[in-house]
């Protein structure tokens, strides 16, 4: 065997540096349950240390790491711990962190089996299982990508494929240009990601039929438009802010006749499949053509990581397949002929690590504990006489503590405060704070010790 020009130093430094960055982010979340949710106002103008020219010669790797966990960590907001609720945002399981460290030293490209045989065994598992437990049909094809986003957009590159194929134009060769116009259909409450998606594959933000929704934000199968050509629709499984479901099986049956095709964005929603006593939700969301969720929410792995499931599994792969001398084609699945990225990073591998800790009861557990914390946010703000404005379904709660301007004020107040993290947003008119409980390092601690926080915040505001 060869000997290795790089210096024994070298690989010496760098498993010491390895290990040193595991020692620093023990000692960060070891801490975290102590700290400011938020980072304090002198940490993030600490950060500007990190804003200097590029240096000119090489700096010693411990003192970069020294100088990212001693600046760095301090200006970082507190997600890993159990009491951020700005955000469906989770945290990260043991095993999921565990393998995203283990899978950073692997540094595998997923785009090819050849790259990775690991990578691509794993995902292939990874989506089968997620494709079971959230009900979804065996044959419709998987991809990881970034997040929802991206997920959506996934979707609606194979659904703009086939719907466009029926009209005999092939929107890969031929582009947009000239292309028979098909309807594309959302609800009142679509999630700005959705339309987002929408954009960037060349379907227009706005060039849409609203349906309208109800008092939850779901849309109304009664005023539902009469369909006479294929159509897009694209329904919501987990309203970002009242945690509602579309009625998917209305919308589904009366898709059906007419050749359309029905796309479910449900980031965080569609995890309700896993806990027996929520699964009800997802009733008639198997009969939709695909479908984008997220990992990196009720899952709880580590960002990022988004999930696209498609029926017609031609579909997705002629929308986004890659052809190239230097590409073989391989027996089997080629994780990049999937997904919009070429290289990409193995997230199959923390997946699959995070599913297989937990198994079926514990991933069942995790939904169901956090949609009974947000329960209990609920049941004490209302026993304390503030105004819940959504039915509490799953793990959102909106709540206001008055008018918009005493509601505003508790917003900032809680968020001053630090014991926990909750963000603002306006429904159906009236400003609210929203509670989104997705980590499974929340517990009934945290929740007491939040809302406790929470209520003196309001008594506070009311009070002046």
């Amino acid at each position: 065997m060869a000997k290795s020009l790089i210096p024994e130093r070298s690989l010496m430094e760098r498993e010491e540096l390895l290990a040193e960055a595991a020692v620093r982010g023990v000692a960060y979340l070891r801490r975290i349950r102590q700290r400011s949710v938020a980072p304090s106002e002198a940490a993030v103008a600490e950060l500007q240390k990190f804003v200097e020219p590029l240096p000119a010669l090489p700096c010693d790797p411990a003192e970069v790491l020294k100088q990212l966990d001693e600046v760095g960590s301090p200006g970082t907001v507190a997600n890993a711990g159990g009491r951020f609720f700005g955000f469906v945002n989770g945290g990260a399981v043991p095993a999921a962190l565990a393998a995203n460290v283990l899978a950073a030293a692997w540094d595998q490209n997923a785009a090819l089996r050849v790259m990775s045989p690991v990578a691509a065994v794993l995902e292939d598992v990874a989506l089968g299982w997620i494709k079971d437990l959230l009900g979804l049909p065996k044959e419709a094809a998987g991809a990881f990508v970034t997040g929802a986003t991206m997920a959506n957009m996934t979707c609606l590159l194979a659904a703009r494929h086939a719907l466009l194929k029926k009209s005999g134009w092939d929107v890969e060769a031929q582009g947009l240009f000239g292309a028979p116009p098909f309807q594309v259909i959302v609800g009142e409450e679509v999630h700005a990601s959705l339309r987002k998606a929408l954009a960037t594959a060349g379907l227009g933000r706005d060039r849409v039929t609203t349906v309208p929704t109800d008092s939850q934000g779901r849309m109304r199968a009664d005023v539902f438009p009469r369909l006479t050509e294929p159509a897009l629709i694209c329904i919501q499984a987990g309203n970002v802010n009242t945690g509602a479901f579309d009625p998917a099986r209305q919308i589904c049956e009366a898709a059906r006749a007419s050749g359309s095709w029905v796309h479910a964005d449900g980031a965080f929603g569609l995890w309700a499949a896993c806990a027996p006593q929520r699964a009800r939700l997802i009733n008639g969301y198997s009969n939709c053509d695909s479908w984008a969720t997220d990992a990196h929410k009720w899952l709880n792995v580590p960002y990022d990581c988004g999930v696209a499931a498609v029926r017609d599994s031609p579909s997705l792969y002629a929308a986004l397949n890659t052809q190239a001398a230097y590409l073989p084609p391989g027996a089997l699945r080629d994780p990049m002929q999937w997904t919009p990225e070429s290289s990409r990073r193995a997230r199959g591998v923390e997946v699959w690590a995070a599913l297989k800790s937990l198994g079926r009861s514990g991933l069942a557990d995790m939904v169901e504990r956090t949609c009974r914390h947000a329960t209990r946010f609920a049941e004490g703000l209302r026993a304390a006489g503030h105004t819940v404005l959504n039915d509490v379904v799953i793990n959102q709660v909106l709540v206001r503590f008055g008018g918009d301007a005493t509601t505003q004020e508790v917003i900032e107040a809680v968020q001053r405060d630090g014991t926990c993290w909750c963000g603002g947003t306006v429904w159906q008119g009236q400003k609210a704070m929203r509670i989104s409980v997705s980590s499974w390092v929340t517990d009934e601690e945290d929740v007491e010790w939040s809302l406790d926080a929470m209520l003196k915040a309001a008594k506070r505001c009311q009070t002046n």
